[in-house]
């Protein structure tokens, strides 16, 4: 079942940030099922898993976003839109579902992950990180887009992150103003347009002898 490393290499080398959509082309159910998944599985630091997903197809509402992204035509032209929100807060309820959720997925008394618990308690709730838990959310919320990124690559999706928006304007129009979560980063996803000129330009990436180092 393992995916072959040419494979892999092939579809980060297929992968771009697609500039132009083709809005008559549709991700089908299965597949986009298949990376909604991805996201689901995606790692965080403890397990916590401080995200939600809104996953935006109302032609309406990003309508209403596009404005507030730099107009940028990905928005309204994408098959699915993702807007990846982040906590903004890590509170003892939080440390309490994991465990209860861990204990009943591996069967076990929650009693028995009570260091766990203390752990995340004394690292992000009460410690020093605690004064920059936003920051610690983002990053997690970025090892979901990559996810999303690569994911979307083997199945042949294109994609395109977008930081370029208001965070504050998308809160308050996906009604997010009083919620645990904010706006943190997006996601066009769906088929590149053959106008996209930017489909065929060389990838431009540093050698891995300057990024990369052995010790």
């Amino acid at each position: 079942m393992a995916t072959a490393s040419p494979q892999l290499l092939q579809a980060l080398q297929w992968r771009y940030a697609t500039k132009t959509f083709d809005p008559s082309q549709r991700i089908p159910t299965e597949t986009w099922e298949a990376l909604e998944s991805a996201l689901v599985l995606t790692a965080s630091s403890y397990g916590l898993q401080p995200w939600k997903f809104l996953v935006i197809t109302d032609a309406e509402l990003r309508a209403q976003l596009r404005p507030h992204s730099w107009n940028q035509s990905q928005i309204t032209d994408c098959s699915h839109l993702v807007v990846l929100l982040k906590k903004r807060e890590i509170l003892a309820a939080d440390a309490d579902r994991l465990i209860e959720a861990t204990a009943s997925t591996r069967g076990i008394d929650a009693s028995l992950l009570e260091g766990y618990r203390q752990m995340i308690q004394v690292d992000l709730i009460d410690g020093p990180r605690s004064q920059a838990i936003g920051q610690w959310s983002a990053n997690q919320v970025y090892i979901a887009l990559g996810n999303l990124l690569t994911s979307a690559a083997l199945l042949e999706v294109d994609t395109c992150a977008i930081e370029g928006f208001s965070p504050s304007d998308y809160d308050k129009i996906l009604g997010l103003e009083s919620s645990d979560y904010q706006s943190c980063v997006v996601c066009a996803c769906g088929y590149r347009s053959a106008e996209d000129k930017y489909a065929g330009l060389a990838k431009v990436r540093y050698s891995a002898s300057d990024l990369i180092e052995h010790r």
